[in-house]
């Protein structure tokens, strides 16, 4: 009998290490692979910040000069973001929001907008998507040029009905076989451009809690 309940024991024992070691594998390969889509986040994002403000824009690490905005609505954004500030020799001369589409076709569509020191848009690039292949990922430079189409475009020069895709009577294309997500990146980059017009003197001499307040609009 006692020779039963030591072997009871010593696999009652075995399984108990074996549960720890199969659990503590998979938080490791968890971990590893949580920091590596992280990773692969930021340097997307850091590839698209350098094609937004090129080099020659520009004098300092956009990575590491920020400032934090959101929560708002015009952005997108339910939580706190870093924006991107680009100077030439200690001026401002742009910034780079980090800007969420909530109603892409197949969910959030996250991108950075670029806006320089007058309100114009320096350039548009979408980091993260789900959209559909061949239609909605258009939205991508590799896909198309569609993105670039907001190049040089500003409240001034745009008026407010006409930030909407042709069908819905605007100055933006559509894609053909899709309407829903680029009517989603128009609708957020125009929200962009207010919410810089609103608190761009915040955004352009930003302090520790210059850009922080929420919106409600």
């Amino acid at each position: 009998m006692a020779s039963i309940g030591q072997s009871v024991t010593r696999n009652a024992i075995g399984l108990a290490l074996f549960a720890v070691i199969t659990a503590g594998t998979i938080a490791l390969t968890h971990a590893f692979t949580q920091e590596r889509i992280t990773d692969q986040i930021r340097q997307a994002e850091a590839g698209a910040l350098l094609q937004i403000i090129p080099e020659n824009l520009h004098d300092n690490d956009l990575l590491q000069d920020t400032v934090t905005v959101g929560p708002s609505d015009k952005l997108g954004l339910t939580s706190e973001a870093q924006a991107h500030i680009a100077r030439v020799d200690g001026d401002v001369s742009g910034i780079i929001l980090p800007v969420v589409a909530p109603n892409g076709y197949s969910g959030e569509i996250r991108m950075l907008v670029g806006i320089d020191a007058d309100g114009e848009i320096l350039g548009v690039r979408v980091t993260q998507h789900r959209e559909t292949p061949g239609l909605g990922d258009k939205i991508e430079t590799k896909k198309s040029d569609w993105i670039h189409s907001f190049n040089g475009k500003s409240l001034d020069r745009i008026p407010g009905d006409q930030w909407a895709v042709a069908k819905d009577g605007g100055q933006f294309d559509q894609f053909t076989g899709a309407t829903i997500t680029p009517r989603a990146v128009v609708s957020a980059v125009h929200g962009a451009l207010k919410y810089f017009a609103e608190r761009h003197p915040a955004l352009l001499q930003p302090s520790a809690d210059a850009a922080t307040d929420g919106d409600e609009s």
